[in-house]
């Protein structure tokens, strides 16, 4: 435990210079505002995943190579008025600009956002309808152009053939002429027979032009199927006959404001007047990006309510709860820990997450609890006699090593969240850890030195009028004409009759745990025995649409993405291998990607936005794309690649071919289908010899984040090592094994119990709140700890186990009831976020803490005379069969014993026997 002497040193330096303490921690804590201003915020998809996981190093790898995730342009409107009328050089000037690749000469020409894209290029990849319809021009009138040169080589050489064995024969220069001329023309009819061969199988009957009409429909549209329906192999950019699909793949590694400056400098492009459709359509800025983005501007709104919900409830609890001077001081000293943790984590570098604004309660709810047991030892000492500032003194002496071992105790619990396998999670430990050591500073040295100064007016400014007199007068006579009122009286009248229901209730329920202790801690086993079993059958809700805010826009709009195109995500099968241009290499891809696809629902010439059974996986863009069949040798897919523009088979293959991309398209939906279905494609993976592949993407790393944490073994693991955490520092602290375990126990009680609560109640876990077994038994500790400290103190000063009990509660057993309903009730602020994942937590949290402060209320006293009379432990104690038959007699026993009623005293039965070890009752000496 830490040593008294080094509380009682800080406690006479801030004492003896009271003013300077509290002013030197106010301007700390004013840097700390001032600082916490300057944190960005942050809904990174990374903070939701492990960075040290196989598939998250694949997907970093894919990403370098092919560009993170994509923002999409969704054009909608009518496809054939966007792609057949003069929209489309307007579609095709949109895309040149943002993938700021536009030439410096067509900068004069295009919105000033343009040149901005130009020189910033958030994207690696843009692809879209106007560079397909324009590179399919390009590529048919380039491939009709080199036809034809080779048809004219050939024909000059035939006419030079010609002439040559004409002369040999001694024909006449006429004839010579006439004879190669006619070579020549047979040539030329070969390249007009050739040309016809082509544009019936390619269903070409006009000139391929971006402005031509006829053409741009026959490449687009599929024939037979139905006015304006597009191919189905083009799904990736003409998803239906009212959208078209600008894919933008952001370069890897921007930062959270780079990535959210290029969605503005997207959004503003788009909404330049130049790029306006002229027949009506509209442009739909989406993506998964754009909703990451969407929730960071929401996390930073969010704080700002939460912080001012938290504060008005924490103020109004306090004011109910602790009944003492100056009873708002802890909250001021929480919030000055609070201002500085999070200052320190603007020095840091660290970025403002959702589980940074969860954080936030949880701190000052500890802050407040810490600054309250302070504050309640100096009452106690004042009581006694003392002057305010050797109250101060003595409460340092008496109360700060208590306090201090229980701080350290709940930051091991909180240690424990270490083990996550979600990244945003670890850092709502370490926020929480942090402010611990600044809330117990700020508590030790702010809070004592304005009791020690403040507590009583200083005898010179005894005849000082008071600030702002009728300003006060009128307040307080406003407050008796409410208070006087009837509503007021009914009000009070009402909230009497509630604290007297909660005094009997309270009364009753410790009589109850004193008097039978073993009754309490056989059933309070039994029931978390239930919850253990019942958190395994917990569901974690897994749709991301689900976390967020419903009013969303982005939410909205990423909706509507996936209405019109039956996709909003997808999932990569990367290929590593020395040359991906083999044609078994090439033929092993397109036989995968069929099977996955027809495996998963998919037919070819299916769409994926079909009401009635749609495919879980839909084709995207890939390597197998740009090939209409398997190329007869590694010579002709080189050919074939070199023919593509690099700024669009850079999306599927790398320059030295050494890389490829297989995409899936796939829609939202629960993480635990997801799982499913990437477990499913990384199974099917079997790549020819030399061949590597492997399945990555946001929709992998969240699918299995998610199952990770669905993981039934794994949040009991956390428990038992948060348990033994805890249990570890109160030995180190107490020095013996039974004051470290008894108020363990209803600590570990107490994960059970509120297992059981969320199960009964049906609320589903998330990222955040599937790990709160740790976050319960860090709370937990707090109340346990202490507790059992102040139990063990008054034991040693001689009192019975019942009166030292009673000592106990009356004292640090109303701060910590006092604490306890302050830092529920800061839970209870992340009610009011619009986040659905925070306010999820919260509503959690809060039934977790309210059935763990009553638990621990009820059953500590329990455990403490269980402990007491039980004696030293031995092996048999651990035998199941006499707990289980002494379980059952005492349930049968309670159920037969009507006559018992709350507040009565009787003299306690003989207790049985456990194993032939005969129970003593043991008392301290007087």
């Amino acid at each position: 435990m830490p040593r008294k002497d080094f509380f009682g040193r800080v406690a006479r330096l801030v004492t003896e210079r009271p003013v300077a303490t509290v002013a030197v921690v106010g301007a700390l804590a004013l840097i700390g505002v001032a600082l916490a201003l300057r944190l960005e915020p942050s809904a990174s998809t990374d903070t939701l995943v492990g960075r040290d996981t196989a598939a998250f190093k694949a997907t970093e790898r894919f990403r370098k190579q092919f560009g993170d995730e994509s923002v999409i342009v969704m054009v909608r409107g009518n496809l054939q008025r966007t792609v057949l009328t003069s929209d489309l050089s307007r579609l095709i000037g949109l895309e040149g600009c943002l993938s700021g690749n536009a030439p410096v000469r067509a900068l004069r020409d295009l919105p000033p956002v343009c040149a901005e894209l130009a020189r910033k290029k958030p994207a690696k990849v843009v692809y879209g309808p106007g560079t397909f319809i324009n590179t399919a021009v390009g590529q048919i009138q380039k491939g009709f152009e080199a036809k034809r040169a080779e048809f004219f080589q050939k024909g000059q050489a035939a006419a030079d053939a010609a002439r040559r064995i004409a002369k040999q024969k001694g024909f006449p220069k006429a004839q010579q002429d006439r004879l190669a001329a006619e070579a020549k023309q047979l040539a030329n009819t070969q390249f007009i027979r050739n040309s016809m061969e082509l544009a019936v199988r390619y269903n070409l009957t006009s000139i391929p032009e971006v402005n031509n009409p006829q053409f741009v429909s026959q490449l687009v549209f599929a024939p037979g199927k139905g006015l304006g329906v597009p191919k189905a192999r083009f799904a990736y950019l003409f998803p239906s006959p009212q959208a078209a699909l600008i894919q933008i793949r952001l370069k890897p590694g921007l930062s959270d404001s780079q990535r959210r400056d290029a969605i503005g400098l997207f959004r503003d492009a788009v909404r330049d007047p130049r790029f306006k459709m002229a027949n009506h359509q509209r442009y739909v800025v989406t993506g998964i990006p754009v909703v990451v983005d969407a929730l960071a501007t929401s996390v930073q709104h969010s704080i700002f309510i939460l912080l001012g919900a938290a504060l008005l409830i924490m103020a109004a609890t306090l004011a109910l709860v602790f009944r003492t001077s100056m009873r708002l001081v802890p909250l001021a000293l929480a919030l000055a820990a609070a201002a500085m943790t999070y200052g320190l984590l603007s020095l840091a570098g660290v970025d403002l997450t959702m589980a940074s604004i969860a954080a936030l309660p949880v701190l000052i709810g500890l802050a407040v609890d810490y600054a309250i047991q302070l504050q309640a030892r100096f009452d106690e000492s004042r009581a006694d006699g003392l002057e305010p500032t050797a109250a101060a003194r003595a409460a340092a002496v008496r109360g700060g090593p208590l306090v201090a071992g229980a701080a350290l105790a709940t930051a091991a619990g909180f240690l424990v969240l270490l083990l996550s396998p979600v990244p945003m999670v670890h850092g709502f430990a370490v926020t929480v850890i942090v402010g611990i050591a600044l809330a117990l500073a700020c508590a030790a040295t702010a809070g004592l030195a304005t009791l020690a100064r403040w507590t009583e007016p200083a005898p010179t400014a005894q005849d000082v009028p008071p600030m702002l007199p009728r300003l006060r007068e009128r307040a307080r006579s406003a407050w008796e004409r409410v208070a006087w009122s009837r509503p007021g009286e009914a009000v009070a009248d009402a909230a009497g009759a509630a604290a007297g229901w909660a005094s009997r209730s309270g009364r009753a329920a410790l009589d109850f745990a004193l008097e039978r202790p073993r009754n309490v801690l056989v059933a309070s086993a039994a029931l978390a025995v239930l919850g253990w079993a019942a958190d395994t059958q917990t569901s974690v809700g897994s749709d991301v649409r689900k976390l967020v805010p419903q009013n969303l826009p982005a939410l909205r709009d990423i909706n509507t993405l996936q209405k019109e195109t039956g996709v909003s995500g997808e999932i990569d099968v990367v290929v590593h291998g020395s040359d991906l241009t083999r044609p078994d290499v090439i033929a092993w891809m397109t036989t995968f990607q069929q099977r996955i696809l027809a495996s998963h629902g998919y037919q070819p010439g299916d769409t994926c936005r079909q009401t009635k059974n749609p495919p879980k996986l839909c084709p995207a863009l890939s390597l197998t794309d740009l090939f209409r069949s398997t190329p007869g040798s590694t010579v002709d897919a080189r050919a074939l690649l070199a023919a593509v523009p690099p700024y669009f088979s850079q999306a599927v293959i790398s320059r030295d071919h050494t890389t490829a991309n297989l995409a899936f398209g796939i829609h939202l939906q629960g993480l635990d289908t997801q799982k499913a279905i990437v477990d499913d494609v990384r199974s099917a993976l079997h790549p020819p010899k030399g061949v590597s592949a492997e399945v990555v993407g946001l929709p992998v790393l969240a699918a299995e984040s998610n199952g990770k944490l669905s993981s039934g073994w794994r949040r009991a693991l956390t428990l038992l090592a948060g348990l033994s955490a805890v249990f570890l520092v109160l030995l180190g602290i107490r020095r013996k094994v039974e004051l470290a375990a008894v108020p363990l126990i209803p600590i570990a009680f107490a994960t059970g119990w509120s297992a059981l609560i969320l199960f009964v109640i049906g609320i589903p876990l998330n990222p955040m709140s599937a790990t709160l077994g740790a976050l319960v038994i860090a709370i937990s500790t707090e109340f346990s700890v202490l507790l059992s400290a102040r139990y063990r103190e008054e034991r040693e000063r001689g009192a019975e186990p019942e009166d030292a009990i009673d000592y106990a509660y009356s004292s640090t057993g109303a701060a910590v009831l006092a604490s306890g309903a302050t830092a529920i009730a800061g839970f209870a602020a992340l009610i009011a976020s619009n986040i659905q994942m925070l306010r999820q937590f919260g509503i959690v949290t809060v039934v977790d803490l309210t059935v763990s402060l009553l638990g621990v209320m009820v059953v500590l006293p329990a455990a403490l005379i269980w402990a007491e009379e039980h004696g030293p432990f031995r092996l048999r104690d651990l035998d199941p069969r006499p707990l289980a038959a002494e379980a059952w007699a005492h349930v049968t026993d309670a159920v037969r014993d009507v006559r018992w009623r709350p507040g009565v005293r009787r003299p306690r039965p003989a207790l049985p026997s456990i194993g032939g070890l005969r129970l003593s009752r043991r008392r301290g000496r007087a």
